[in-house]
C-alpha cells in the first residue's frame, strides 16, 4: 500500500530503525535479512531527502529531521493497530495474544496475584508479560508498547484515559524487638530513627516520599533500595523503620518478625489506577483485561 509514493510497510521498518539505531538489531526484530533492511533504510533516506540515522564513532544518531518524525511514525502505527487490526470480538480460551502490562513490584505482590487468581477457574490462552514500571509512563502508552499500566493516579497522564481501582494508605514498620520503638509511633521517634527508603531506578519519586516532602517531613536514610517488596528484609533484626503500603506491610509482618505501626502523621492514600492509550478504549480484549483488574481489586478490599 503506498500513500503519496510512500511505501506504508515502510513505515514499519522507520519506526524500528529510529528506536534500535541499529540496522542488524532492527532486522532481527522484523524476521529481515541485514541487507533487505539497509534497502528499506536507502529508499526511506531517498524519500525524505535524509540521512535518517548517521555513523557517529561507533553508533548511529538520528538526524533532528528523524527525530521529528520518530513520535508522529509511533502514532499513526498505533492508530491502525488499535483501529485496523483490532477484532471485534475477543474469546480469552482462544486468542493468540500477549497483554503487556508495567507494574511496580508493590502490585506484583497484591494487586497482580488476586488478578490471575480471578482468572484461573476459566480457560484462557491469552498470555501476560508484567514489565517494570516506567520513568515515562506516558511514553510506553504512546508508543504502544503497553497494553495497560498499573500505577498511582497521581503519575496518570492527562492525555489517556484512567480508572482508580482502589485506595492504599502507609503505614510505618519496625523490627518486632526494636529497643525504643513500642505498639506506637510518635513524631520525634519517627524521625530520630534510621530508616529504610524506596528510590525507584530512575528519576522519579515515590508516592510516599513526594507526600513527606509536601508535609516538609525529612527522614534520616541509611539504607535506599529500588523495590518496595525488600524493604521489610531491610528493617527485620535492624533499628530501622520502613514505610510502607499497608497491605503489603500486613503480608510482610506474616512470615518476618516486624510490626506495623500507624505513622505519626497524615499522607493521603494512594489512589492505585489503571491507564491505557485512548485509541484502544473500545478494544474488546483491553475491556476484558480490565474487567479482570476490576474484580482483583475488589478482592482486596478488606485485606
Amino acid at each position: 500500500m503506498r500513500f503519496k509514493n510512500l511505501d506504508l510497510n515502510l513505515l514499519v521498518a522507520l519506526d524500528i530503525l529510529l528506536a534500535e539505531r541499529n540496522v542488524s538489531r532492527a532486522a532481527e526484530k522484523l524476521h529481515m535479512t541485514q541487507s533487505a533492511l539497509s534497502n528499506a533504510l536507502a529508499r526511506l533516506r531517498d524519500y525524505f531527502g535524509d540521512e535518517l540515522l548517521v555513523s557517529v564513532g561507533r553508533k548511529m544518531e538520528l538526524t533532528p529531521r528523524a527525530e521529528l518524525l520518530r513520535e508522529p511514525v509511533r502514532d499513526i502505527l498505533v492508530r491502525i493497530e488499535s483501529s485496523v487490526t483490532a477484532t471485534p470480538r475477543f474469546d480469552p480460551a482462544a486468542a493468540d495474544r500477549t497483554f503487556r502490562i508495567y507494574v511496580s513490584d508493590y502490585s506484583m505482590i497484591t494487586l497482580v496475584p488476586a488478578f490471575l487468581e480471578s482468572i484461573s477457574a476459566a480457560r484462557y490462552a491469552v498470555k501476560f508479560d508484567f514489565l517494570p514500571q516506567s520513568d515515562q509512563p506516558h511514553r510506553v502508552l504512546e508508543r504502544g508498547e503497553a497494553d495497560l499500566l498499573i500505577i498511582p493516579r497521581d503519575y496518570c497522564s492527562k492525555d489517556h484515559p484512567a480508572e482508580v481501582l482502589y485506595q492504599e494508605d502507609f503505614v510505618c514498620i519496625a523490627a518486632e524487638d526494636h529497643p525504643r520503638v513500642g505498639a506506637a509511633l510518635d513524631l520525634e521517634a519517627f524521625l530520630s530513627e534510621r530508616h529504610a527508603v524506596m528510590q525507584p531506578p530512575n528519576s522519579a519519586i515515590s508516592f510516599e516520599t513526594a507526600a513527606m516532602r509536601e508535609l516538609g517531613i525529612t527522614r534520616d536514610v541509611d539504607a535506599v533500595t529500588f523495590s518496595f517488596a525488600s524493604l521489610p528484609y531491610f528493617v527485620a533484626g535492624t533499628e530501622r523503620l520502613a514505610t510502607l503500603h499497608r497491605r503489603l506491610a500486613r503480608a510482610a509482618a506474616k512470615h518476618l518478625p516486624v510490626k506495623v505501626l500507624e505513622l505519626p502523621f497524615a499522607i493521603p492514600p494512594m489512589r492505585q489506577a489503571i491507564q491505557w492509550h485512548t485509541y484502544r478504549t473500545n478494544d474488546p480484549a483491553l475491556s476484558w483485561l480490565k474487567a479482570g483488574f476490576r474484580v482483583a481489586a475488589s478482592r482486596l478490599e478488606g485485606k
